[in-house]
């Protein structure tokens, strides 16, 4: 009787540990690629926010007053580009969105260059570079040899990637933007910011 009963035990233990082995298997895998994704290293939350704004201190250092002035308020830089058969063009820069060509005058929009300046630093691993730092390697790539740039970019028509009705209504505030900044107090009377 008791040699019956041990082997009748024995039999379901074998039974159940052969039932259970896959999901222990599955359970231990599912763990161990947990732990493998976890990063070794301390990721330090304000890193981002004291580089952007290393970044911002960097960019306002290279870029004339009325840049900073347009960055800082309105979020983008227009940089002007080179005549090209006495046409006047010129380029919205935005952080890591493409850089948009436009027709001053009448506000019309040629085109989007795609362009891209990862950060390789390490051991971090982040490909982005603060926001201020992109805008910063844009202007000086376009000021610097516009030509190359464009060459090297990605063209696509308007629309592909930046909204066309956000960049006419980026257009729209640069104008307000311009024309406050050229009127003073006058401008400033007019929109009703201060009393006459």
């Amino acid at each position: 009787m008791v040699l019956a009963l041990s082997v009748t035990t024995i039999v379901v233990v074998v039974l159940l540990w052969e039932a259970s082995m896959p999901r222990i298997g599955e359970a231990w895998r599912r763990h161990k690629a947990r732990r493998a994704i976890v990063p070794t290293f301390d990721h330090d939350p304000g890193r981002d926010l004291r580089a952007e704004q290393k970044a911002r201190t960097l960019l306002r250092s290279c870029v004339n007053e009325e840049e900073w002035a347009m960055y800082r308020d309105l979020g983008f830089i227009r940089v002007w580009g080179q005549r090209s058969q006495g046409v006047e063009y010129a380029y919205l820069v935005y952080p890591h969105k493409p850089v948009v060509a436009y027709l001053p005058q009448t506000g019309v929009l040629l085109n989007e260059y795609c362009v891209e300046f990862p950060d390789e630093e390490r051991p971090y691993g982040t490909t982005r570079l603060p926001d201020s730092d992109d805008v910063l390697a844009k202007w000086m790539a376009l000021t610097g040899d516009e030509r190359r740039l464009i060459n090297s970019a990605n063209m696509h028509l308007p629309g592909r990637q930046v909204d066309p009705k956000q960049v006419r209504r980026d257009l729209w505030r640069l104008s307000r933007w311009e024309r406050q900044r050229l009127g003073g107090d006058d401008a400033r009377r007019s929109a009703g910011s201060l009393p006459a």
